[in-house]
Order: C-alpha cells, then sequence, then structure tokens
C-alpha cells in the first residue's frame, strides 16, 4: 500500500476499482463539498459527457440536501438530452446517505437507471 494516499483515497479507490472492473457504461460521480454538490457523468475514456454542480443554482433558498436534490434533477435531465439512460453510481469515498442519497435519488426519479 502507498503511504502517501489518505484513507479517503483508498477508500474511493477501492469503491471506483469495483465499479470499472465489472461495466461499461458511463459513471455518474459525486463531489461533496461543505456548503456544495457537484456531479458529472463521465464515459469510459474519462470524457465528461454531463456535469452540473450546485454553484449554478443561483439564488437558491433551502437545505444542502434540497440542493443536493435540485443537483439530482437537473443532471437527469441534461443526461437525457445526451441520450445517456443507464450509468453507474460512483459515490466515491462518500457514504450512500445524506446528500449523496438526495441526489442519486433524484437522478433515478428523473429517469436515469443505476
Amino acid at each position: 500500500m502507498n503511504k502517501h494516499l489518505t484513507s479517503q483515497q483508498i477508500r474511493a479507490g477501492r469503491i471506483r476499482a469495483k465499479l470499472l472492473s465489472v461495466t461499461t457504461r458511463p459513471r455518474l460521480t459525486v463531489n461533496r463539498s461543505n456548503s456544495h454538490i457537484f456531479a458529472q457523468i463521465i464515459d469510459q475514456k474519462g470524457k465528461a459527457l454531463v456535469a452540473y454542480g450546485s454553484q449554478a443554482l443561483k439564488k437558491f433558498k433551502g437545505t444542502k440536501t434540497e440542493m443536493a436534490t435540485e443537483v439530482g434533477k437537473k443532471l437527469g435531465e441534461m443526461a437525457k438530452e445526451k441520450k445517456v439512460t443507464t450509468v453507474v453510481f460512483d459515490r466515491g469515498s462518500y457514504r450512500f446517505h445524506g446528500r449523496v442519497k438526495a441526489l442519486a435519488e433524484a437522478v433515478r426519479a428523473s429517469g436515469l437507471k443505476f
């Protein structure tokens, strides 16, 4: 094991390795900061097909979880326009609860399958 990797990087690498070893679908990645959440759909070559973040929501009033739900809805709509129907959810090193779960459920509700 590399001494220079943080436990967060090791966790994210372990999750990503499992995802990439079993699928050829694009992956929906999530990045979360203290005040914002970002998501993008990346193809097998590493090219971002669709990307959206909460900073694009100007004058949004609500909780961070509600913000994540709005980002998920918008990302799902954008993916439909690009004709992306199925993805693999890459949560990185984040647990599947709270804002990450709200984003995932909103993307599923907009019609993307994973």
